[in-house]
């Protein structure tokens, strides 16, 4: 296993649409291994492997939800190679979004509270699920990746713009965090 550098915003692979995966292998499982090592580094609960500069349709997930109030987080990854959504609720909630592309940035995001999603596992066998809560939100921000789209794309001109501006401004001081 081994760490993969994430890239970040203006980095224009993270525009690129990633290609469908035709054969789940031992190549993309040592991918996979090395995707929820960066997660976890980073630390994270999702990425697409476009973020890694891999423009295949493959996500990982791992919401480390703690078992009880004060138990630490309990690891449950979670592999989509190939995701689709087939259907969604009409009505959306808005969840405070962050992304491992755009640093220490988060904003408010309208996403389907409700979804119904096709993918493969590792192993390629095929699921499909309906799926809710923080789940479908994570799901749905990691399949934006692989369609080229980032969480700052659903808003404004004008917020998406502070945020950039913020990042840069981050990255001229020396990589201090903007808050």
């Amino acid at each position: 296993m081994a760490l993969l550098p994430i890239i970040e915003v203006p980095d224009p692979r993270l525009k690129q649409i990633s290609s469908p995966v035709d054969e789940v292998n031992d190549e993309l499982r040592a991918l996979i291994s090395d995707m929820f090592e960066t997660m976890y580094a980073a630390p994270g609960i999702g990425l697409a492997a476009i973020q890694v500069g891999v423009p295949k349709r493959v996500l990982v997930i791992d919401l480390q939800e703690p078992e009880e109030e004060d138990g630490e987080p309990v690891r449950d990854p979670r592999v989509f190679i190939n995701p689709e959504i087939v259907e969604h609720s009409d009505q959306e909630v808005p969840y405070n979004e962050g992304c491992l592309s755009v640093p220490d940035q988060y904003a408010e995001v309208d996403r389907p509270d409700r979804i119904r999603a096709r993918w493969l596992d590792e192993n390629g066998a095929a699921h499909e699920e309906e799926i809710t809560g923080l789940l479908a939100v994570c799901l749905q921000h990691e399949m934006d990746h692989l369609n080229g789209i980032l969480f700052i794309d659903h808003l404004s001109r004008l917020k998406r713009e502070m945020i950039l501006r913020k990042i840069a401004k981050a990255r001229r001081e020396g990589g201090k965090k903007a808050a």
